[in-house]
C-alpha cells in the first residue's frame, strides 16, 4: 500500500479576476522507503505541491490519499488530526516558539495529541538526544544557532513518530557545512524508515535524495531516480 497517492492533484487560486493554476493535474506514488526532492524553477508549484500532500491546503480537484485512506474532502478537523497522526514538518525558518525552550517545542505536537506532560517531556527529550541536542533542552531559540534550532525543528518533526516528514528547503537558512549535517540526519532518518520529501532549488541537495520529482509552471515533468550519494 502507498503512503501518498496523488491523482491528477490541481490547485487554482483567483488572481486578479483570473485563474491561477499552481498545480495541474499532478499524478504520483510516494512508499514507505522515499527520499524525494522536489525540485523545479521558482513559481513552478513546488510550495503548492507540499502544501497539498501536508493536508495544509485542498485541491481544487483530483484526488489524494495518505496510507490508503482518501483524504481530499476531509474536514478542517480531520486533516488536523491527519497531520498530527502521519505527517512531520521541517521548514527553512524552523518555526520554533521564541518564548519556549527546545524541548517546550519539541513537545507542542504532543500537546495538540492530548499526551501526558510526563510522557511528552519524556518523548521529547529523547528525540533531542537522538539529534544530539539533550545538553539544550532548556535553552531559547535565541540561545540556539540556525544548525541547532533546525535539529530542535527536526526532533519536533519526529517526536509523534510520522511516517512522512515534509522539508520546505530546510538547508536554505544554513551554511554549507551545517547543511550538509542536517542531510545526513534526514538521509539516516530515512534509512530508519521514514518517507522524507523534500522541497529544494539545490542540485547539490537533491543529490542526497533517491528520488526526483521535477515541476515546471504547476505540472510534473519529470520522476526519475536521483543521481547522487544516497544508495551509496
Amino acid at each position: 500500500m502507498a503512503l501518498v497517492e496523488a491523482r491528477d492533484l490541481t490547485k487554482c487560486y483567483p488572481s486578479g479576476g483570473r485563474r491561477l493554476v499552481a498545480v495541474k493535474e499532478v499524478s504520483f506514488i510516494i512508499e514507505a522507503e522515499d527520499f524525494i526532492a522536489i525540485m523545479g524553477p521558482s513559481g513552478s508549484g513546488k510550495s503548492t505541491l507540499m502544501n497539498l500532500i501536508g493536508l495544509l491546503d485542498r485541491a481544487s480537484s483530483g484526488h489524494l490519499s495518505l496510507a490508503g485512506n482518501d483524504v481530499t474532502c476531509l474536514s478542517a478537523e480531520r486533516r488536523a488530526i491527519a497531520r498530527n497522526e502521519l505527517i512531520g514538518f521541517v521548514f527553512q525558518s524552523y518555526n520554533l516558539l521564541s518564548r519556549s525552550t527546545a524541548v517546550e517545542n519539541v513537545e507542542l505536537p504532543l500537546v495538540y495529541a492530548g499526551v501526558g506532560r510526563r510522557d511528552r517531556t519524556r518523548r521529547a527529550m529523547d528525540m533531542l538526544e537522538a539529534v544530539g541536542l539533550a545538553d539544550r533542552a532548556t535553552h531559547w531559540p535565541a540561545q540556539l544557532s540556525g544548525g541547532e534550532q533546525q535539529r530542535v525543528a527536526i526532533a519536533r518533526a519526529m517526536v509523534t513518530s510520522p511516517a512522512l516528514i515534509l522539508a520546505d528547503e530546510p538547508t536554505g537558512a544554513l551554511d554549507s557545512k551545517t547543511g550538509e549535517g542536517i542531510l545526513q540526519l534526514f538521509r539516516q532518518l530515512n534509512l530508519d524508515g521514514r518517507a522524507i520529501v523534500m522541497v529544494t532549488h539545490d542540485q547539490a541537495v537533491a543529490r542526497h535524495t533517491k528520488r526526483l520529482l521535477t515541476l515546471r509552471d504547476g505540472s510534473l515533468i519529470g520522476d526519475a531516480p536521483a543521481v547522487g550519494t544516497a544508495e551509496a
